[in-house]
């Protein structure tokens, strides 16, 4: 056995790890596998809870198992046994209690090597318990921020509110999850309350506030959040708040920020460089005193179990990447080329059962899926590659390139995996971390980078490698599986009695037969049990299930099994006749009882429930709800108009939850008529009003209206009868110059409604109508001018019944009435035939009612008497002064004047058409008088025709348009390059990362080809162009990408080319042995072994440095050499001593030291008379060498406390809250590294106030330190 040999690789069950022990397995023999591994299991609390687990291996593994938080070694709750019938191990939790949510690892050992598994119990907690027994139980679960259900407003966590203001609606049943909400409607109902009070803030200091994207881990390292949010004043203040207190941020331009806060237009992007676990928290942008945005950054402690894999695909087919994390997460962030991706047609997204175990489905592969793939789990990621190859069958037509594609990908699989057998920064835990120092692959590394956390790895980061692991299968897992095995096993199935259940599995072989099994007992196709065979697929269809149906089946096939359970559910059930009759709608009239009864069917116990309105339904005056194990009914006494609403009645048991739904009506009279009374005549003759129908008709239609009028002054009421349902009425029988008052009801067939009574309305007062607007000139000639107008807004109470017309010439102050005296206009529209030629007037129009003239309206627009006038010509001179991607800039001359054949001009229009289209369109709405106008909204590189058209009074010109479609862009430019510091050489160390930036200048925007010697550059190097800069990155180099570079910029001007040389290395290796002979006397001759980084760098070479017996310093002899050899002069006499080093653009290699050359001089023995050591006692007893402070913290927020103690032995430390132990406490996180005791309280509350005591003892003694806590409401 070779020690010190760990290989990782992954079993064919999703989920498993192997690590094998041994480089070479004898024959016969195997590492440990799970055949069936353990599923995840959800149970109630108090049943018992079963893990099951079928392990292969020779010799025969050991089987332990393991939770995370907590030990199993307690024989009263917990059971491992081993099932020799069914060859089983089984782990069985008695008695579940909540406490017992954790994950469970299973573990397989043997000499050969270890396989481990995961495997998560939920527990649903008993609906039963008492509430003040639920209480004095100590909860662990998966979810971090579970809390008490709430009864009080003022008892929910106030960050609760701040998160989900800002989410999504889709994830307001995660988010209420997380902080244990369970009454929905309640938390609608306040939500919407506090978005309209923040929302009445924001609306001080911004316009808007839209596009808010919660804040997720990337895969350059950073964390991000983003909001589009428009500035009422662009000086208001903007704060950034981590946990309620302020951040100081940057611009985005400096990256010594930690944190900064970048604009573009209106969009404001968040970021956090190297986000570590210290900055999750919750962050909120304010502007001035208003919150804009609440987001909360969350980074669990989560190692990947196994990688993610590179995939290659034929186009058309499905990609499927998959990741295991070592504990559960419910949801983690997939990337394509850095881009988010969120599920849907392309992308299908899917998490085991026991949450460990996350798959990404790439659909109907293109050549533009092609790129890098990333997961992210916290702050750890793990990236593959995709590479989509052409169909094989067409290139067997003819198409090629598939050996450069097969090329390409295992050259990027290869940098993606780090294959290598040493990694260059850090120690790998199964997937990258988004900074540096970490490996991948659990590989061993060495460098100094950022401190990781290897699994099976030390993870230091230190200079030097403690530890080598081979990565990789070294002997090829073959004649180990059985020929048949199963591609997909049996998976526990629940169906509804008298529902179809399925049972599938697949086998490797579509020629192998297998036995079904229920219970132990062999199955037929009888009695609705349908075994089918299609291929490899095995089928086990029950039709109708019934109860009996229930229970393990089990499917063989050539030695191997499969098992499931088939649970039978009996959910509650409604007869559809019932529900169709329960769903009619239940109308009564007031004061009546209603009564619904519904019969249902189902296992019990059920649960019912009666909700009226969303309102739960419970037992008291007016309301009885009787029960049984058939049917439940439910009796409303004496119901009024205000009961009219839903009623819903849920059934619920432990399988689903049922509802139907019926409706009550309530018949009653309706309410009263509503006011105010609008008048719509009020005259000599006549008393015309109206109002508005009665808030609530009572369930039925109002069919009259009960008038009664007072004459004001008088005591008595006069009937006026019924009218039809409208809400109007006319009064004629009036008095001039009197005051009436009005009473009105509203009747339906169930009754009267009370009175309404308006205020007093005057009949037959002077009222005069009011100003009409200006009239509008319809037409002008020399003899006669044509005006139009519209009725005035106020009529004065009255019909209009003729309108006067009144003229004057501009300039006189004099008015003359153009129509009669005595014969007012009928019309809106009048021919003024008074006119003189070429005359200029201004009109006006007077109202009149039957009480008389109203105001005259304000003068028209002056008007000649002239006939029209002819169109302008076409402008001259038409021409583009500057242009951009977005906007044109023209100018043009004025067209001559032609009397009788073009008039003068008094203004333009601008208008542009796409070329792609027939329709032109205007620019400006109203003519302009300046002979220039800047055209904008363009589109970037799009064609355009342009004209200008020329008008006055008499109508538009002909256009005048460009010979040539115009293109929007500025002015051609040819390329060039604007850096003049760019460098043509660089040397990157093998793994870091490539940037190589270009700026330009170019017009129109040019084509931008990359190429490495002369060739297009790999699928891994990301090329990124923009408007000025492109920019070369290989996220992680290698040897192989060392070369000349060459960026071409073209466009239709011309080209510019820039070549820089980019060589990729590493610190070489030492060379080997190193040996001296002497073949002339006088000289020395070194020989040594060429290191192995030679082939691969072709500017290595060697440096040989000399010490001798006498100088007894060390110099160079040599340097550049490019052979092994090298003679140098010595003298007789003395003792040389040669070093050999390997040189390249990083640096020196190790040495390698020669042997001594020369003769030795014997020596003398040397007698030292040493003294006798005495043994140092360095143990101490404890002691506090930074105590306790005093902390006061805001309720709600974090509390950090902590000392440092010293002593030897290393003293065991214990934390006390009013001398109650803390350290089994999961609400307190306590910590102690290097003598530095530390302990966080989360959150902050009232029950934290008090004394809190650090007590360290060692065998020596004991001290302690204290200080108390305040927390500030």
């Amino acid at each position: 056995m070779s020690a010190g040999v760990e290989i990782k690789r992954r079993s064919r069950v999703p989920g498993v790890i192997i690590t094998q022990y041994v480089e070479e397995i004898p024959p016969g023999k195997s590492t440990p596998d799970f055949m069936r591994k353990p599923m995840a299991v959800n149970i109630q609390e108090g049943k018992l809870a079963t893990f099951r687990a079928v392990v292969s291996g020779e010799p025969k593994p050991t089987i332990t198992w393991t939770r995370n938080k907590g030990d199993i070694s307690d024989p009263e709750k917990y059971n491992t046994r081993y099932d020799e019938k069914a060859g089983e191990y089984i782990l069985q939790i008695l008695n579940v209690t909540a406490d017992q949510a954790d994950s469970y690892k299973c573990f397989a050992t043997n000499s050969f090597g270890r396989a481990v598994c995961t495997a998560s119990l939920k527990v649903i907690e008993d609906q039963n318990v008492p509430e003040d027994f639920r209480k004095m139980l100590k909860k662990t679960t998966v979810v971090k921020k579970v809390k008490e259900k709430p009864k009080k407003e003022g008892e929910v966590d106030p960050k609760f509110w701040e998160v989900l203001l800002s989410a999504q609606k889709k994830d307001y049943e995660r988010v209420c999850r997380e902080f244990g909400i369970t009454d929905f409607r309640w938390m609608l109902k306040r939500l919407n309350q506090m978005k309209k009070e923040r929302e009445e803030k924001q609306e001080k200091y911004v316009e808007k506030v839209e596009n808010m994207k919660q804040i997720e881990v990337k895969p350059n390292g950073k964390a991000e959040f983003e909001l589009d949010m428009k500035l009422k004043n662009p000086k208001s203040n903007i704060y950034i708040y981590k946990n309620g207190e302020i951040l100081d941020y940057g611009d985005g331009t400096d990256d010594s920020f930690k944190h900064n806060l970048k604009k573009v237009g209106d969009k404001f992007t968040f970021s956090i460089n190297n986000v570590g676990p210290e900055d999750s928290g919750l962050y909120q942008v304010n502007v001035e005193e208003a919150n804009m945005f609440s987001t909360e950054l969350d980074i669990p402690d989560v190692e990947f179990d196994s990688i993610l894999k590179d995939v290659t695909v034929d186009k058309g087919k499905d990609a499927t990447f998959e990741c295991v994390l070592s504990d559960p997460m419910s949801k983690i962030t997939w990337c394509a080329n850095d881009a988010s991706i969120e599920p849907g047609d392309k992308y299908n997204i899917t998490v085991s059962e026991d949450m460990l175990t996350h798959r990404l489905v790439v659909k109907n592969c293109r050549p533009v899926d092609n790129g890098t793939y990333t997961v992210i789990a916290g702050i750890k990621s793990s990236k593959a590659a995709l590479i989509v190859k052409d169909d094989p069958n067409a290139l067997q037509k003819g198409q090629r390139g598939t050996d450069n594609a097969d090329k390409l990908g295992k050259e990027q699989a290869r940098k993606l995996q780090g294959t290598t057998l040493k990694t260059p920064t850090g120690a790998g835990s199964g997937g990258s971390s988004l900074g540096d120092g970490i490996g991948r692959d659990g590989n061993m590394g060495c460098g100094s980078g950022q401190e990781g956390k290897g699994r099976d790895g030390d993870g230091t980061g230190d200079t030097k490698c403690k530890k080598q692991l081979r990565v990789g299968q070294l002997v090829p897992d073959t004649n180990r599986e059985p020929e048949v095995h199963f591609v997909s096993g049996l998976s526990d199935t629940a169906a509804n009695i008298g529902e179809t259940a399925e049972l599938s599995c697949t086998l490797s072989s579509k020629d192998c037969v297998g036995i079904w099994y229920k219970d132990g007992e062999k199955l037929e196709s009888l009695n609705g049990i349908t075994i089918s065979k299609e291929g490899a697929i095995h089928k086990l269809i029950m039709k109708n299930c019934q109860k009996g149906n229930a229970g393990v089946y089990r499917f063989e096939a050539e030695g191997r099994k499969s098992e499931a359970t088939l649970i039978i559910k009996e959910p509650p059930k409604i007869d559809a006749d019932a529900m169709g009759k329960f769903s009619e709608a239940v109308v009564i009239r007031a004061g009546e009882n209603a009564i619904f009864k519904l019969p249902f069917s189902g296992k019990e116990p059920i649960k019912v429930q009666w909700f009226k309105d969303e309102m739960e339904l419970l037992e008291g005056p007016g309301v009885k709800i009787e029960r049984s194990s058939t049917q439940s009914r439910l009796l409303l006494n004496k119901c009024q108009r205000k009961d009219t609403g839903e009623v819903k009645i849920k059934l619920k048991n432990e399988f689903a939850t049922t509802e139907a739904t019926s409706k009550l009506v309530v018949l009653d009279k309706p309410t009263p008529p509503q006011g105010p009374v609008d008048m719509i005549e009020s005259s000599l003759s006549a008393i015309e009003f109206k109002w508005r129908p009665p808030k609530d008709d009572g369930g039925c239609p109002v069919t009259n209206y009960i008038l009664e009028r007072q004459q004001v002054g008088r005591n008595t009421w006069t009937k006026i009868g019924e009218i039809p349902g409208q809400p109007v009425y006319r009064d004629t029988a009036i008095e001039r110059g009197r005051k009436y008052c009005y009473r009105i009801r509203a009747k339906n067939s169930e009754g009267i409604s009370d009175i309404m009574e308006t205020d007093d309305i005057a009949a037959g007062t002077l009222a005069l109508p009011g100003q009409p607007a200006s009239p509008r000139v319809v037409s002008a000639f020399k003899d006669c001018i044509t005006l139009a107008w519209l009725l005035p807004t106020n009529t004065g109470g009255g019909s209009i019944i003729g309108y006067n017309l009144e003229k004057r010439k501009k300039g006189s102050n004099l008015w003359s009435q153009v129509n009669p005296p005595d014969e007012p206009i009928k019309e809106k529209k009048y021919a003024v035939m008074d006119v003189m030629e070429g005359a200029e007037y201004e009109f006006r129009v007077i109202a009149i009612n039957t009480c008389g003239p109203g105001e005259p309206s304000s003068p028209s627009d002056c008007v000649f008497a002239r006939d029209p006038q002819k169109p302008p010509g076409k402008v001259k001179d038409l021409k583009v002064t500057d242009s951009s991607y977005n906007t044109l800039c023209l100018a043009w001359t004025k067209p001559n004047v032609m009397k009788g054949v073009e008039d003068e001009v008094k203004g333009y229009h601008v208008e542009i058409r796409p070329t792609d289209q027939i329709e032109w369109s205007r620019c400006n709405t109203n003519a302009i008088v300046q002979t220039s106008f800047t055209v904008t909204g363009l589109k970037s590189l799009a064609l355009y025709w342009v004209r200008v058209i020329a008008t006055n009074e008499g109508g538009e010109g002909h256009p005048q348009e460009f010979d040539n479609y115009i293109i929007a862009m500025p002015p051609p430019v040819k390329p060039k390059f604007t850096d003049r510091k760019m460098k043509n050489f660089m040397v990157v160390k093998s793994g870091n990362t490539v940037r190589v930036a270009i700026c330009f200048e170019a017009s129109p925007l040019p084509d931008i080809t990359w190429l490495k010697d002369n060739m297009p550059v790999a699928k891994h190097v990301t090329i990124t162009n923009s408007e000025k800069v492109s920019q070369l990155l290989i996220p992680t180099s290698d040897r192989s990408d060392s070369g000349i570079y060459t960026i071409i910029v073209k466009n239709i001007v011309g080209q510019e080319t820039f070549s820089v040389e980019i060589r990729i290395t590493d610190e070489p290796k030492p060379p080997g042995a190193v040996q001296l002979e002497q073949n002339v006397e006088g000289t020395l001759t070194i020989n040594w072994t060429p290191s192995p980084d030679e082939k691969r760098d072709d500017r290595l070479h060697y440096m040989v440095m000399q010490r001798d017996s006498v100088k007894r310093t060390w110099w160079t002899v040599a340097d550049h050499l490019f052979n092994h050899r090298f003679t140098t002069v010595i003298v007789q006499g003395r003792e040389y001593y040669f070093r050999v080093y390997a040189k390249n653009d990083m640096g020196l290699s190790e040495p390698s030291e020669s042997p001594t050359w020369g003769a030795v001089k014997k020596k003398g023995k040397l007698i030292i008379n040493q003294t006798e050591s005495k043994n140092l006692n360095f143990q101490s007893a404890p002691r506090f060498t930074v105590p306790l402070k005093l902390h006061i913290a805001p309720k709600g927020y974090e509390c950090y406390m902590s000392c440092a103690v010293s002593g030897n032995p290393t003293p065991h430390v214990t934390w006390y809250h009013n001398n109650v132990s803390l350290n089994t406490n999961t609400n307190y996180l306590i910590s102690n590294t290097c003598g530095v005791c530390s302990m966080l309280i989360l959150m902050v509350g009232p029950k934290d106030t008090g004394d809190y005591k650090v007590v360290a003892e060692n065998p020596l003694g004991q001290a302690e330190t204290s200080t108390k806590l305040t927390v500030r409401e």
